[in-house]
């Protein structure tokens, strides 16, 4: 409970950053597409990495919503949810990850990218001179979102230590996901949509 407090106090309540790159990238409270969306490295701590990877995935549903929306495609795909989780275990089984933990974690990305479409949605209908004039392939979105999960996975090997300390996860996840947000200016929707993203990264379990 305390891990949660913190971690969504620095995610919805740091504004800014005082860190020069914050200024000079000049990055938009939302993009509309995911490239070049992101530079890497930027989110602090032993966990920024990982959140910067998050972080992209989330900017990677604006485009997801991009490609639906008008089309009368539902949000929810339960076919692509369950082939993405079976690839999930069978990666993380061949890295040596904790398949149920794993799994806990990209269940947790998959429903903060659909808050993320489901705010975007929302804010297109009720302000449609806001919403996307192009339509991304969806097929080139997921080959995206199929790379981002092997990224993710080799992520989650690389820290599975430390998210096993719960104290120093805690603590390093809140510094990663509280900068990571600053430094991308993400918007409400987006900081939101990240505070679930995060939600089980410090449930790991060391084989």
């Amino acid at each position: 409970m305390a891990r949660g407090l913190a971690v969504t106090a620095l995610v919805v309540g740091v504004t800014r950053v005082s860190v020069p790159q914050a200024d000079a990238a000049g990055a938009p409270a939302n993009a509309e597409s995911s490239t070049g969306a992101l530079q890497p490295g930027r989110s602090l701590g032993r966990l920024g990495p990982l959140t910067d990877l998050i972080i992209q995935r989330l900017r990677v549903s604006d485009d997801v919503a991009a490609s639906k929306f008008g089309t009368g495609s539902p949000i929810d795909d339960p076919a692509r949810e369950q082939q993405v989780l079976e690839q999930v275990r069978n990666q993380a089984g061949d890295l040596g990850l904790d398949p149920v933990s794993a799994t806990a974690f990209f269940q947790d990305q998959i429903t903060a990218s659909k808050v993320v479409q489901k705010g975007l949605f929302t804010r297109w209908a009720a302000h449609p001179e806001e919403a996307p004039t192009t339509r991304p392939d969806l097929g080139q979105i997921r080959t995206r979102l199929d790379q981002l999960t092997a990224d993710l996975l080799r992520e989650l090997k690389a820290t599975v230590r430390l998210r096993a300390e719960p104290t120093a996860c805690t603590v390093q996840l809140a510094v990663a996901a509280g900068s990571g947000a600053a430094l991308e200016r993400l918007d409400a929707l987006h900081r939101q949509a990240l505070t679930g993203a995060v939600h089980s990264v410090c449930a790991a379990h060391v084989n």
